[in-house]
C-alpha cells in the first residue's frame, strides 16, 4: 500500500508528542486502525493494549458538556461509573461523528487522546496498566503511537479510574 501522507491532525499529534515527551514517534500502518480490533491486528498486539478514545457528552439542565473516556480495547465503558467518576450530573450519551470532529478536531476512527482541539475532562480505565505500553490513534485511522500508560495519564492530565469498565467485550 502506498504511503498516505500525514494530515494536519497527525502533525498536530506529533507536535504534541514532541512538546510533551521530546519524541514524535508516530507510526503509519499498512492497514486501517479504525477500530480497536483493526489496530490490534495491524500491530499484532493484544486487543487490550489498544486505547479506545471514546467521546461522550453529559447533558444536565439543557447544557451538553463533552467528556472523554480512554478505555482498553477489550473493555466497554460503564456510563454510570464514568458519570460517578467525573462527579457529573445528568445523562451521558455518545456523540455522533459530526460532534466528535467539531469538539476534538479528529474524525472517528482516528480520535487521539492528545492534541485535542479543546481541553476536555478525561477519565482513564485502569485496566490499561496491564500493559507496559499501549497504542493510541494519532489523528487518522492509519496512524498510531505507543506510550506507557503512566505517561498517557501524565500528558492527558486524565484521571485514572479502577472501575470504568463493564468487562471484556465479546
Amino acid at each position: 500500500m502506498a504511503k498516505i501522507g500525514k494530515s494536519d491532525s497527525v502533525i498536530r499529534v506529533e507536535e504534541f508528542l514532541r512538546k510533551e515527551l521530546a519524541s514524535s514517534e508516530v507510526k503509519e500502518l499498512q492497514k486501517t486502525a479504525r477500530t480497536a480490533k483493526d489496530a490490534a491486528n495491524s500491530l499484532n498486539v493484544c486487543l487490550g493494549a489498544i486505547v479506545k478514545t471514546l467521546v461522550f457528552y453529559c447533558e444536565h439542565k439543557g447544557i451538553r458538556s463533552p467528556i472523554i473516556a480512554l478505555m482498553s480495547g477489550d473493555r466497554t465503558c460503564d456510563l454510570d461509573k464514568l458519570k460517578d467518576h467525573l462527579n457529573l450530573c445528568g445523562k451521558i450519551s455518545q456523540m455522533d461523528a459530526f460532534e466528535v470532529k467539531k469538539i476534538t478536531g479528529f474524525t472517528i476512527g482516528g480520535v487521539s487522546p492528545i492534541g485535542l482541539k479543546n481541553a476536555l475532562p478525561i477519565a482513564i480505565d485502569e485496566s490499561l496498566f496491564r500493559f507496559d505500553e499501549v497504542w493510541c490513534a494519532a489523528g487518522h485511522p492509519f496512524f498510531v503511537f505507543h506510550i506507557p500508560p503512566g505517561k498517557l495519564v501524565q500528558i492527558t492530565k486524565g484521571i485514572v479510574s479502577p472501575n470504568l469498565a463493564i468487562g471484556k467485550e465479546n
